[in-house]
């Protein structure tokens, strides 16, 4: 029970990056990176509130148009990103800093360095959001009496819910995505990612629906989850997808949860290795130095895995 109270503490900490760094201007790397192009960028942000499921809690789901999308005939990629009112908005980020996803796509585009895109983010809903990213594997580890009893005592909720979060995201939010916007609808074509749990929910998706996602980012991936993290970790030899028709960005940073990433990235590295993934091609592990568990060091180098996985 104390290392799954400590577990609790740990994910709470991830929930509420906000804490770790007092900022509140929104960073202007990928503004910069546009302006230095000079290019302007007018993509919009369509907003679903309340989206109805049968399987989660309802929640806004907002959806970036890059500019100039056409809804005639190009089919745009779809990429699906966790932890949605930090993807595009300063004002409802956690830390008052967000992703901005959405120059930096639009500058992508018109610089020739992704194909056109469109990036769907559905919201957290705050005190579920663990139990909806932590995956939900291997069965005995997650339906533990002691793990089940913590959860209702930290969270409010004796079960994990990812499976749930997985079928809204599949069976719910791609097919209404599908049918509104001018999208492939090809397991190439669609990708999904997220940050510290939203980066196992992104790796727990690919591995669960391969033939609905090809490519997973990834990012400060946060692997320590006592007792569940290594157990999930041990699933991968046999739930990784077929690197010859996927490909999994990772990164970490040095300074704050990310100095503790590492040592559980390397396993996970070898793992890839031994399914068969060749780094550089079909997979990406990147250390950045003194980087944190922020949205600002996020907002700074999402250009990275945005280029690998949409390419």
């Amino acid at each position: 029970m104390k290392f799954l109270n400590i577990f609790f503490i740990i994910s709470l900490l991830c929930t509420f990056s906000c804490k770790q760094e007092n900022v509140k201007e929104k960073s202007s790397v990928n503004v910069d990176i546009a302006e230095k192009l000079s290019i302007e960028t007018k993509g919009k942000v369509v907003i679903h509130e309340n989206f109805k499921s049968k399987n989660v809690i309802p929640r806004n789901v907002e959806v970036f148009l890059p500019s100039g999308y056409d809804t005639s005939n190009k089919k745009y990629k779809v990429l699906y990103m966790h932890d949605g009112q930090n993807v595009f908005n300063p004002k409802t980020s956690y830390t008052g800093i967000d992703w901005g996803v959405d120059e930096t796509i639009d500058s992508l585009i018109k610089t020739g360095s992704i194909k056109n895109t469109i990036v769907v983010a559905p919201w957290n809903t705050e005190r579920k959001r663990f139990s909806e990213y932590m995956p939900e594997a291997p069965a005995e580890a997650t339906n533990n009496p002691e793990a089940k009893a913590a959860l209702k005592q930290n969270t409010g909720f004796d079960s994990l819910y990812s499976d749930e979060y997985l079928k809204f995201l599949v069976e719910e939010l791609k097919p209404f995505i599908d049918k509104t916007y001018n999208v492939s609808t090809k397991m190439e074509d669609t990708s999904i990612m997220g940050s510290s749990m939203g980066g196992l929910i992104s790796l727990y998706g690919i591995c669960k629906y391969p033939e609905v996602f090809g490519a997973a980012g990834c990012v400060s991936t946060h692997w320590p989850v006592p007792i569940l993290g290594e157990a999930y970790i041990k699933t991968l030899p046999s739930t990784l997808p077929d690197p010859k028709t996927h490909k999994i960005y990772f990164d970490f940073g040095t300074e704050g949860l990310d100095a503790q990433y590492e040592p559980f990235q390397k396993q996970v590295d070898q793992m890839m290795k031994d399914k068969g993934y060749e780094e550089g091609k079909n997979w990406i592990t990147k250390k950045f130095e003194g980087d944190g568990h922020n949205e600002k060091s996020w907002n700074e180098r999402v250009h990275i895995p945005l280029e690998f996985l949409l390419q």
